[in-house]
């Protein structure tokens, strides 16, 4: 006879069993999804990269995806901005040395060993963190705002802004809070000093700081995009957007070159946990190649990323890996070409060749939103898929099947041969085991080498308030750690100092510093909004007007406080008007075109908008229209109602 308690345990029991297919389903997609690397999306001048195990340090490349223990250095005259979460960058100017300690779901670490950087976070969940770790101090930032970080040879500058909050934890483990519009600053030594001071007035580097990120914010293509993925500004300035009635919007480069094709142009570099990551040469060369699909449509590559999803999953690569039937050991050992890839379509799912082994060349349709399609049906998602009955439809398309010789393949920069003496029939899709082998020049993927940043006599360790993660993950042989010319970070770990119920703790602030200049002044009260719609009166010229014999010390800027140094900045530095680059170079602008005004220094001139190189038409040699309708299109209306607004001078 069954009992009372056997007869209430029998539901629980059911529950579990049935839960367990969903919980298991739930915890591989959650172990799929690792974070997104931070991207290095802007190069201005000569920019130093190096990962560990690499022999030397090599010029940077734009789009490169960041990787734990990667560090960047800005030479003379140059910057670089590095994107590292949907509205958050961090941009480095000249004689900067940056690194990427660590990174995980919710928390990443950064290291600036030397030079002027600012951390721009114009959003930020609540429970994230970033924290800065310099050779005085380890900064850690939970919520948004402007942060600059100035880290000479006998102290350290942070500065808040924007409402920014940080907390400070020194070497000797002290934590102090640091509010917002604050000056802190670190100065080492036997006992560590530190003392306060109000926010000094924006200089160039901030505002140039501010409109890029303004502009960034503005980005059109980002209605089209899930709010985490990187670089839709890029589409701008590089692309049209079109809505078409199969795939929806779809983005077609602008500037491309006759007979390309997407994963044609870049190189293939090793990567410690996503292995073969393809960057691309464009400047638009993000979005389109880790998200989405790109198909192939009245002559034209169009990419299309698919509905939006709440949150995107990064891939290394959108690619299915090919080989001609079974013979790759032999093409391999002769050095003949024995892998070709081709950009997955619409619907089409990815091999996973990265992650988990019980990831690994299953189909997977993680951070996509639009069907799932398989050789051109739709399926369902309990439909059993055959790999190696893969026929993938871009495989059909004139020159999208590319290769590359097995020797050059993550040891030089990829100018891909379109694959035209097979058939498609040939290929069958790589299963258990990627036929190639990373080598030390698969690091950096043959790009050439570069001047490294000067190495002090006695480097000062960077204080940190948690060790970085190791690299050899739990699927991943044991592998010795290989020491180049710049071993691993040396850091200092201190573990900030317990508070006990934070509210109520009395909160501790540094000490205001003794060594202080001048009051800084009161900001200007902010405009009306009749003064920025009413023109202005034409001024008055300068000869009929007499120079007053002196000014108020309202209208001078205040001198730089004695305990703050300024290191040394070439005078165009944080100045220059940074341009994306387009792949190919655009044609003169028409005669009758009126040349538009120089921009103010420090403002970003758009570029040119210039007329498509197009792709090599399918059938016939005439060009061909875009394919669907703009996506672009404003409001009727609208202009007229705001020539309306404006003749009424605002209110």
């Amino acid at each position: 006879m069954i009992s009372l308690r056997h007869f209430l345990l029998f539901p629980v029991l059911m529950l579990l069993v049935l839960m367990g297919p969903a919980a298991q389903a739930w915890d591989d997609e959650a172990d799929f999804r690792a974070p997104t690397p931070p991207r290095l999306g802007f190069i201005d001048g000569q920019v130093s990269y190096w990962r560990e195990g690499a022999d030397d340090w090599v010029v940077a490349r734009r789009n490169l995806p960041l990787a734990q223990g990667d560090a960047l250095y800005a030479g003379a005259n140059s910057n670089f901005e590095v994107q590292f979460d949907s509205r958050s960058f961090v941009r480095a100017d000249e004689s900067t040395e940056l690194s990427l300690l660590n990174q995980e779901e919710r928390y990443i670490q950064f290291k600036v060993a030397r030079g002027l950087a600012s951390f721009d976070i114009r959003s930020m969940a609540v429970g994230d963190g970033v924290e800065v770790s310099t050779p005085d101090g380890a900064f850690v930032i939970e919520q948004p705002g402007y942060y600059r970080v100035e880290v000479g040879s006998r102290e350290t500058r942070f500065i808040t802004r924007r409402g920014g909050r940080a907390t400070l934890t020194t070497a000797d483990g002290r934590s102090l809070d640091i509010y917002p519009s604050e000056e802190i600053v670190v100065a080492a030594g036997t006992a560590v000093q530190v003392a306060t001071y109000a926010a000094p007035p924006e200089d160039a580097w901030d505002r140039w700081n501010n409109e890029r990120s303004d502009r960034i914010g503005e980005s059109v293509s980002a209605r089209y995009l899930p709010p985490d993925v990187y670089g839709a500004e890029d589409l701008d300035h590089y692309g049209y957007w079109r809505v078409l009635p199969d795939y929806g919007p779809v983005w077609i480069p602008r500037s491309v070159t006759a007979g390309w094709a997407p994963y044609s142009m870049g190189a293939w570099v090793w990567d410690p946990y996503y292995e073969w990551t393809w960057i691309d040469d464009a400047p638009w060369g993000w979005a389109p190649f880790h998200y989405g699909r790109w198909v192939h449509i009245g002559g034209y590559w169009a990419w299309a990323p698919g509905p939006v999803v709440r949150r995107s999953v990064y891939a290394p690569a959108l690619v299915a890996f090919l080989v001609r039937g079974h013979d790759v050991s032999v093409r391999v050992s002769t050095g003949l070409p024995g892998l070709w890839w081709v950009a997955l379509s619409w619907g089409e799912p990815v091999l996973p060749w990265w992650g988990h082994q019980r990831h690994r060349w299953h189909p997977r349709w993680a951070g996509w939103g639009g069907p799932r399609v398989v050789n051109n049906v739709v399926i369902k998602q309990t439909t059993v898929i055959n790999v190696n009955e893969i026929h993938y439809h871009n495989a059909r398309q004139p020159r999208a099947v590319l290769t590359a010789p097995v020797d050059k393949f993550g040891r030089a920069p990829v100018r891909a041969v379109a694959e035209t003496r097979l058939r498609r029939e040939a290929f069958v899709p790589v299963r258990g085991e990627m036929p190639l082998k990373p080598a030390r020049e698969s690091l950096f993927g043959g790009a050439p080498r570069a001047a490294p940043p000067p190495r002090e006599a006695t480097p000062r360790p960077a204080v940190a308030t948690r060790p970085p993660r190791e690299k050899t993950l739990p699927w991943q042989p044991e592998r010795p750690r290989t020491q180049g010319p710049q071993a691993a970070p040396v850091l200092k770990y201190v573990k900030p100092s317990g508070q006990g119920d934070a509210r109520q703790q009395p909160v501790q602030r540094p000490p205001f510093g003794a060594d202080a200049g001048p009051e800084r002044l009161p900001p200007p009260p902010p405009p009306r909004l009749r003064e920025m719609t009413v023109p202005a009166s034409p001024a008055r010229p300068a000869a009929s007007t007499p120079a007053p014999a002196w000014q108020p010390a309202a209208r001078t800027a205040p001198p730089v406080q004695s305990p703050r140094p300024v290191p040394a900045q070439q005078p165009g530095a944080a100045q220059r008007a940074p341009q994306p680059v387009p792949a190919v170079k655009p044609p003169p602008p028409a005669q009758s075109s009126p040349t538009p005004a120089a921009p103010p220094a420090g403002v970003q001139r758009p570029p040119a908008q210039v007329a498509p190189v197009r792709a090599e038409p399918a059938q016939s040699g005439r060009p061909q229209p875009l394919p669907g309708k703009p996506a672009n299109q404003t409001y009727r209306g609208q202009e007229q109602g705001v020539r309306s607004w404006e003749q009424r001078g605002g209110r």
